[in-house]
């Protein structure tokens, strides 16, 4: 009896404040018991572990919504006024909304990191996995966007003021609802771009493209622009929807695999077996040649000069642009070495008059 007398004779905030601190403790203290469990069943699980991919990306929200679950479990039991119960239940809720949502974009990473997790990204000719991220990272930027929307919307309406605008917009739809959507056609334009290049795939996450002249990969696909990291590490920011209506160059559209070509302008009396031989002897053994394409051609002449092409293969653009460069640099050298009067030059011929 004397308990409860005690217990009714406490202040009311010292009450309120108690039963707070009590749910913040209980809610943390669940959180601290809980995971340890979950580290130590995904010990067993190898390099990737999905519930080691769920502690990264629930952790944090999970520190706001246990102890938020218990205050509303021990909201009944707290002395409050009719309009602080008002302001309380509705805090509760806009919480509760909030971390349903963190917790919903987190599932969808966690559903992502799951997906990735199937494919070998860093493999030589990684065509499918790059399909599969290019899909899931466009599919996870609309569900995001879509779960923020609504849960904005959801908070707004938790409000009576809100719910009269909301209503207001809703039934004046007219000559507003027109002007919006004029100018959100481009938007649109764009979203929809996205799907039918996150379906169609004509690029890829880490494709090669040639672009406006520039040379660079795929590096990040948003709902509304490309962006495209140059070779000499600038960045190009392209709309998505360019894609859909410009023409431009894919080099990995269908293998990773690409032909790597390498010029060189000699005089008419050079040996094009010579440099044949010389082209084998180079690609032979070398680690960026994939063994498939070893080939030597004149590919044209010109008043003074002959055009030769040699044409070989690597596993990947990056192989290629190396490979090409080695060659291209050997190839010099060997003409300097052994055919130093084959090397292009201009003939100029004096007649006495």
């Amino acid at each position: 009896m004397e308990e409860l007398q005690f217990l009714s004779n406490t202040p009311d905030w010292l009450w309120n404040l108690v039963l707070f601190g009590l749910a913040v403790a209980v809610g943390l203290l669940f959180k601290l018991i809980m995971v340890p469990i979950i580290r130590w069943k995904a010990m067993d699980e190898g390099q990737y572990s999905l519930f080691r991919s769920s502690i990264r990306h629930l952790n944090k929200v999970i520190n706001v919504l246990l102890p938020v679950l218990f205050l509303n479990a021990v909201r009944p039991f707290m002395r409050l006024s009719p309009r602080w119960e008002e302001n309380l239940d509705q805090v509760i809720e806009i919480l509760l909304v909030a971390c349903s949502a963190v917790i919903v974009i987190r599932i969808i990473r966690i559903a992502e990191d799951n997906i990735n997790h199937r494919f070998d990204y860093e493999a030589a000719d990684n065509l499918k996995a790059r399909k599969i991220r290019t899909q899931t990272q466009f599919i996870r930027k609309f569900l995001v966007t879509l779960v923020v929307v609504v849960t904005l919307a959801a908070v707004l309406l938790t409000f009576e003021s809100m719910q009269k605008i909301g209503a207001g917009l809703l039934t004046g739809v007219g000559l507003g609802g027109i002007i919006i959507g004029f100018a959100a056609q481009k938007s649109l334009g764009n979203l929809l771009a996205g799907f039918q290049i996150a379906f169609t795939q004509p690029i890829r996450i880490d494709d090669v493209l040639v672009v406006e002249g520039e040379w660079g990969k795929v590096e990040e696909i948003t709902l509304t622009y490309v962006v495209l990291n140059i070779w000499d590490k600038r960045r190009l920011i392209l709309p998505i929807q360019y894609f859909i209506e410009r023409p431009f160059q894919n080099w990995t559209r269908t293998s990773a695999e690409i032909l790597g070509t390498v010029f060189i302008h000699t005089d008419f009396t050079v040996s094009v077996d010579a440099v044949r031989a010389e082209l084998t002897r180079l690609l032979t053994g070398h680690e960026l040649w994939d063994g498939q394409v070893n080939v030597v051609h004149v590919t044209d002449i010109k008043e003074q000069t002959m055009e030769i092409r040699a044409l070989m293969s690597c596993r990947n653009s990056g192989d290629a642009w190396d490979l090409r460069c080695y060659v291209r640099e050997n190839l010099i050298a060997f003409l300097q070495a052994h055919y130093p009067q084959s090397l292009s030059r201009t003939r100029i011929e004096l007649v006495e008059q």
